[in-house]
């Protein structure tokens, strides 16, 4: 009789030390504890000792940090009828840990679900020029509507941001081909503009030596001078007669002195 009574006395030990384990929680700053009483919420609980009533209550923990998570890629047709794949990434966070457990069944499955099918909603209605050029606007929108449709959770959407578009290799030759294109059109109008500058300046230069004669004398002597300077063949240039007329209408006024 009394080794039965010792190990049932043993039992009721280790089941009040398992019963009182569950009953204490140590919760973490980050995390909270939503509690149910016999099934009917009770509250949030935490951070710090949280005492629990063995059987009859029950808690289930909520992280409140950040959450970073990758949206599988998706198969996306454009506005324009291209097929490209795109995956993205949803910062998001538990804003009411008491939504996130009794408004839906798993608030991480069901936030990815819906940031999925958005991502493919929102791209969807946009050009393949859009999705390349305007990234920062789709990833507002994409945002907005995430976040709008995750509030009643209790979960917050912060940032979406789109990572990769896959391009098929027949659009993507096509793209280079646009961008040579498009950068021969620019080296064009840029060697325009400057063939278009130059005549300006010869124009306007053409323009002071008819007004004044002896800027083209000056300008005369200054290429005879980098002629002399960077050859060192002989040169013979044809001297202009306004200047020999000067010469020779010196020399004829010492002659008749």
């Amino acid at each position: 009789m009394m080794p039965f009574v010792g190990s049932l006395f043993f039992v009721v030990i280790l089941l009040g030390v398992a019963l009182l384990a569950n009953a204490v929680r140590v919760v973490r700053e980050y995390e909270r504890l939503v509690v149910f009483r016999l099934g009917r919420l009770v509250g949030e609980r935490g951070p710090g000792l949280v005492l629990l009533i063995p059987v009859i209550d029950r808690a289930v923990k909520v992280g409140l940090r950040t959450v970073t998570m990758d949206v599988p890629p998706q198969d996306i047709i454009t506005k324009d009828n291209v097929t490209v794949k795109v995956n993205a990434v949803i910062y998001f966070r538990v804003m009411s840990s008491q939504e996130a457990v009794v408004q839906v069944e798993n608030y991480l499955y069901a936030t990815s679900q819906i940031a999925q099918t958005t991502l493919r909603s929102i791209l969807g209605q946009a050009e393949l020029d859009e999705l390349l050029s305007e990234r920062e606007k789709l990833n507002q929108a994409l945002q907005q509507v995430i976040d709008r449709q995750t509030e009643p959770w209790g979960v917050k959407v912060s940032t979406v941001e789109v990572k990769n578009v896959d391009l098929p290799q027949e659009m993507q030759r096509a793209i280079a081909r646009q961008a040579e294109a498009e950068r021969e059109r620019r080296a064009k109008i840029i060697n325009a503009e400057g063939e278009y500058q130059a005549a300006a300046r010869l124009t306007e230069a053409a323009a002071v030596i008819a007004r004044e004669p002896a800027a083209l004398q000056l300008r005369y002597l200054q290429t005879l001078a980098e002629i002399a300077t960077e050859n060192n063949s002989t040169t013979i240039f044809p001297v202009p007669i306004d200047m020999l007329k000067a010469f020779m209408g010196a020399a004829e006024k010492r002659s008749g002195a």
